[in-house]
C-alpha cells in the first residue's frame, strides 16, 4: 500500500505506507548511554563500503553522502491508478522523492560532534538538494528533518537525516504560512521578525546569536527544551542563504547540538525539522527556520503526548521556557565528549 488518503476532520493528507514495517532496524544507540560506538559498524547499512538492504553498495565516501531511501514513504513510481475509496473519502497517488543524508562516513560522529567546516557543509548539501529538488514538476515541498535516539523511533544510530519531497505542504507550514501572511496583511511586518523582536527584547530565552543567526527558546514552547534556530534576515528556504548566512547558521546549531547533548553528558534525542516555504506557491511573510523538539523533560522521563496533545490537538506544558532557556545557556562550551567546542 502506497498512498496519500484526506482527513476529512482536520483536513490534511496521511501517508499510507504499509511497506515500510518491514524496514530494516539496526538498533539506535539508546538515550542516556555514554558509550561510543566504532567509527565503522560492517553491520550498518549506511557505512561506507557496506551493502544496503536494497542490494545497493554504498561508495567510499568521505563527506556527506546522498542516496535515495530505499523504503521510501513516497516516491516516483508510486501507483497511479488507485481505488476509488466509498463516500466522501478520497485519496491520490503518495508520488515525491525521499533520501537519505549521511552526515560524515563516520559511524560514530553526531552533528554536534562535526566541526564547523562539517555543519556547514551538511547545509551546503541541504541548499544544493532544495534547488535540485525544486526542479521535479510534482515536488511542491520538501521536509528536511533528523530523528535523534531510539526514543525517537530512530532505526539506525549511524548519524543522517532524510528528505521527503512531496506533492503536498504539510499541515504544520500550511498553518505558519497561514499566520504569517495574516499578520503582513495586519500590521506590515513578517511574523517571525516580531517573535525575534520580543525575544530579543526580553532577552531571557536567547541561548546564542553569531553573526546573521540566531538560537532561542520561544516563549511559547510546547517542549522542555524546544528550540528554534534560525537566520536574521528572512527567507523561504535554506537555499535562499548566502554563504555567510550558511557558515553562521551552521555555527549557531552546532552550538546548540553541543549545548544538548553537555546538558545532562549524554547523547540528547530529538526531531529537528527545517521549516521552509513550499517550491511552487507564494509564500508571503515566511521566515525559513530549523526547530528541535526534544521529547524529554529529564534524562529519563519523556514529555508523553496524551490527553490535551492527542485527544485536543492543544500542547499543556510541564516546564517554563524560561528556565529551561537558563539550563541551555549554562551548558555552553566544548563537548563533553569529545571536549571541543
Amino acid at each position: 500500500m502506497w498512498e496519500q488518503r484526506w482527513h476529512p476532520l482536520r483536513e490534511e493528507w496521511v501517508i499510507v505506507a504499509a511497506h515500510r514495517q518491514s524496514r530494516p532496524w539496526s538498533g539506535a544507540e539508546v538515550s542516556g548511554s555514554r558509550d561510543v560506538p566504532p567509527s565503522y559498524d560492517p553491520g550498518c547499512y549506511l557505512c561506507p563500503g557496506n551493502t544496503r538492504i536494497s542490494g545497493a553498495k554504498n561508495p567510499p565516501y568521505t563527506g556527506t553522502f546522498v542516496f535515495d531511501n530505499d523504503h521510501p514513504c513516497v516516491g516516483p513510481n508510486a501507483p497511479r491508478e488507485l481505488a476509488a475509496p466509498p463516500g466522501i473519502y478520497r485519496n491520490r497517488p503518495a508520488t515525491g522523492i525521499a533520501r537519505v543524508v549521511c552526515y560524515s562516513p563516520r559511524h560514530d560522529v553526531t552533528l554536534a560532534e562535526l566541526d564547523v567546516d562539517g555543519v556547514d557543509a551538511l547545509l551546503a548539501t541541504w541548499q544544493e538538494q532544495m534547488r535540485e529538488l525544486a526542479t521535479h514538476p510534482d515536488v511542491r515541498f520538501v521536509l528536511i528533518f533528523e530523528n535523534k535516539g531510539e526514543v525517537v523511533g530512530v532505526s539506525n544510530p549511524h548519524p543522517h537525516c532524510q528528505i521527503y519531497a512531496t506533492n503536498f505542504t504539510f499541515k504544520y507550514i500550511e498553518t505558519e504560512l497561514r499566520a504569517g501572511e495574516r499578520h503582513l496583511d495586519e500590521t506590515g511586518r513578517v511574523l517571525f521578525q516580531d517573535i525575534l523582536a520580543a525575544e530579543e527584547q526580553d532577552g531571557r530565552r536567547i541561548v546564542y546569536r553569531h553573526g546573521r543567526a540566531i538560537s532561542f527558546v520561544p516563549y511559547f514552547a510546547r517542549y522542555a527544551y524546544e528550540t528554534y534556530v534560525a537566520p536574521l534576515r528572512s527567507v523561504g528556504t535554506i537555499a535562499d542563504l548566502d554563504d555567510e548566512e550558511r557558515r553562521d547558521l551552521a555555527t549557531v546549531l552546532r552550538d546548540m547540538v553541543i549545548r544538548f547533548d553537555n546538558l545532562w553528558q549524554m547523547p540528547f534525542p530529538y526531531v529537528m525539522a527545517l521549516h521552509q516555504a513550499p517550491i511552487r506557491e507564494q509564500a508571503r511573510g515566511f521566515h525559513f527556520h530549523i526547530e528541535f523538539h526534544p521529547p524529554l523533560r529529564r534524562p529519563n522521563l519523556l514529555k508523553y503526548l496524551a490527553g490535551p496533545e492527542i485527544g485536543g490537538g492543544n500542547f499543556l506544558s510541564d516546564t517554563s521556557p524560561e528556565e529551561k532557556a537558563a539550563e541551555l545557556i549554562a551548558a555552553g562550551g566544548p563537548h563533553y565528549r569529545t571536549g571541543e567546542g
